[in-house]
């Protein structure tokens, strides 16, 4: 599989974290100019299988990996590691509610990485919050 590149520039960052919190406008751009990854990613960070499929199937395992690891996934932030995404591994484990990651994106200068796994965290807070209240019933 081919893995493919995940640098981008400042203000498409900007625009993946607005499509992570739930800007679908936003979303949709991304998917219709040239960034399908990061607007699907969205869809798979809500536990989407058509999406999580696409990005195994794309060449953006790692972006998966990032999901996963932000889900608890030990497994997953190894692969980081071993395959070199030390930043994703600590998006990961921010999106997972570790503080110690999070500083250590700051202390980097990888601080729109560190707003984007906050927003991951918020996002499987409230997928988790949604999950556990008995008064909810999920629409998938």
């Amino acid at each position: 599989m081919d893995v493919k590149n995940i640098s981008y520039p400042p203000k498409i960052l900007l625009a993946w974290g607005e499509a992570i919190s739930g800007n679908a406008a936003i979303r949709d751009w991304l998917i219709q100019n040239g960034y399908p990854e990061l607007g699907i990613f969205t869809f798979a960070l809500r536990n989407k299988d058509d999406a999580r499929e696409w990005l195994m199937k794309n060449g953006f395992p790692h972006l998966m990996a990032l999901i996963n690891g932000a889900e608890g996934n030990s497994v997953a932030l190894e692969w980081l590691n071993r395959f070199g995404y030390p930043v994703l591994e600590m998006m990961a484990r921010v999106g997972d509610g570790d503080e110690r990651a999070y500083q250590w994106l700051l202390e980097k200068d990888y601080r729109e990485f560190a707003m984007i796994a906050k927003k991951i965290e918020f996002v499987k807070d409230q997928i988790e919050m949604d999950n556990n209240d008995p008064h909810r019933i999920s629409p998938d």
